[in-house]
């Protein structure tokens, strides 16, 4: 799980408690902070047969702008391969809130071919990610989202993605324009085994609070776990340090 802009790796607690609320086997939780020096940082522990484990990253550098989000993916790629060598899992789920959807998405488009004979992606849902930034039309792209369509043919051809758009006025969520998160499609669409768009409305669907919402917190318990074969770590592995 990858936060937005200016959070940190403490993002996604309330989520992760609201989805472990009354589980006899609740799912583990570790975080990764990596520093500006690409040092890792860990806390938490992943509990011994826990096959769907959160894993949540954070960034010191955690600032908005397409420069930036180039500059986590490329961070995010560290961790990706740290976590690979240790944990001893073939495949995984992912979640971006906001900025780490498209996080997510520039690490697919150039890094993740790399791992594509060890480890897949199964599924993707994004949050809220504005694909065009701030832009409320499709016709003035931005740099980020040329970018993204024009390297769309690396991603990887067998992924579910779930693009996860809250609104206030069937316009925005208060921060991002709803074209924006549309935008996704032309990423995704064609590319990837299903695409599929989801837009939630009512109480808790400004941007912020998202990955709290009691409709999200469904849809990631629907689409998202229980479905296929996840993470597995090893039997009796150590703390991370």
């Amino acid at each position: 799980m990858i936060p937005g802009s200016s959070a940190t790796e403490n993002r996604f607690d309330g989520l992760v408690s609201e989805i472990n609320h009354n589980r006899t086997n609740p799912h583990s939780l570790l975080k990764v902070k990596i520093t500006n020096d690409d040092k890792l940082h860990f806390t938490g522990r992943l509990r011994p047969g826990d096959n769907e484990p959160f894993i949540v990253v954070g960034f010191q550098n955690n600032k908005d702008g397409y420069s930036n989000i180039k500059q986590q993916a490329r961070q995010f790629n560290v961790i990706f391969h740290t976590l690979v060598s240790r944990l001893n899992f073939n495949n995984f789920k992912a979640i971006g809130h906001s900025n780490g959807g498209l996080i997510y998405t520039v690490f697919l488009e150039n890094y993740f071919d790399q791992y594509s004979n060890d480890v897949w992606m199964t599924k993707l849902m994004t949050i809220g990610s504005p694909f065009n930034f701030n832009e409320r039309s499709i016709d003035n792209k931005t740099q980020m989202l040329s970018d993204f369509i024009k390297n769309r043919n690396k991603l990887p051809n067998n992924l579910s993605v779930y693009s996860v758009a809250g609104t206030k006025n069937y316009t925005s969520d208060g921060l991002v324009p709803l074209v924006s998160v549309a935008a996704g499609r032309y990423v995704f669409q064609g590319a990837v085994r299903h695409f599929t768009t989801i837009t939630v409305s009512g109480s808790n669907a400004q941007h912020s609070d998202l990955p709290e919402n009691k409709q999200i917190v469904d849809l990631i318990n629907r689409y998202i776990l229980h479905s296929t074969r996840v993470p597995r770590a090893r039997q009796n592995e150590p703390r991370l340090h």
